[in-house]
């Protein structure tokens, strides 16, 4: 199992540090990292501003610093557009259809993905196909480049773990795998041992991040008393010392053969602030906790 940190956590999209992607291999590095995902947007890897010179001194880096680039993370939505004479599967077609071809100049073999979300007044059933339609030519123009599509469970359609399996049967493209992570079956109350087991022989990689669940409460004068509001605040905290009982989720994984990339996020706001120690804490501790809990049992 390749260990490696995801560059949204460097990326200051939630008023953390920002670095920029020579700058944040660098640090993967120096926290232990072997390889990295790299955000397929800006501030860092958009297709917009990729050019020929800049993958060039982006691969120097990773070569400088003896890291891999292990993925490309995309960022889509493949649900309904809001206005019919948008292209807007097209439009995402075309900027996946970039992440493979920058994959391939980095050494990158894995593009992540996301399905879509559900939209009030349209049908499911419609989603869905729509879904397996694009990613079947999403797969299609990778294998172009010998990259594989990882299908994360995040969005609305095929969350569950059964239903992305069924979604990737449906897909039915041998380069279209799931990107599987514990934290979205664990908020919804998936068994963890029994999904990683399910969906290892089908996963490429895997992206990581531990929460508290903080509950949540209105007060209500006229009774005096308080009043449970749903769900609860989710907040990110050092690797182990969440809810997500990761230990199980990688016991799973491994029983079910996976082997793959187990990346590191910080996608959230995090316990103790964006400053860049707190991030380097938290991201150096992930390998530690990886090592002394997941990769000693796997030998």
């Amino acid at each position: 199992m390749k260990l490696s940190l995801f560059s949204v956590s460097y990326a200051g999209y939630w008023g953390q540090a920002c670095l920029d992607v020579s700058a944040f291999i660098a640090k993967a590095a120096e926290l232990g990292y072997e390889a990295v995902m790299l955000a397929g947007k800006r501030p860092h890897l958009s297709p917009l501003d990729s050019d020929a010179d800049r993958l060039a001194a982006v691969k120097a880096a990773l070569e400088a610093h003896r890291v891999e680039c292990a993925v490309i993370a995309g960022y889509t939505d493949l649900g309904p557009a809001r206005a019919a004479e948008v292209p807007h599967l097209e439009m995402q077609i075309a900027y996946v259809e970039s992440l493979p071809r920058m994959a391939a100049t980095l050494g990158a073999s894995v593009v992540r993905v996301f399905t879509a979300y559900e939209v009030n007044g349209h049908s499911p059933h419609a989603i869905w196909a729509n879904v397996v339609s694009t990613l079947r030519e999403m797969s299609d123009r990778a294998a172009d480049c010998d990259v594989t599509i990882a299908v994360q469970n995040h969005h609305d359609v095929a969350v569950h773990t059964d239903a992305l399996l069924e979604l990737l049967s449906d897909v039915d493209r041998p380069n279209c795998k799931a990107g599987f992570d514990a934290w979205s079956p664990a908020l919804r109350g998936e068994d963890l041992y029994t999904a990683a087991r399910k969906a290892a022989p089908y996963t490429a990689i895997t992206t990581n991040a531990d929460y508290v669940r903080l509950p949540r409460f209105r007060y209500r004068p006229e009774l005096v008393n308080y009043e449970r509001a749903e769900p609860d605040l989710v907040r990110a905290v050092r690797f182990g010392e969440g809810f997500i009982d990761y230990e199980a989720f990688f016991q799973g994984l491994m029983e079910g053969g996976f082997d793959g990339v187990a990346n590191y996020e910080m996608c959230s706001p995090i316990r103790g602030g964006g400053a860049i120690e707190n991030l380097d804490a938290y991201a150096a501790h992930y390998v530690r906790w990886m090592r002394e809990h997941v990769l000693k049992a796997s030998r």
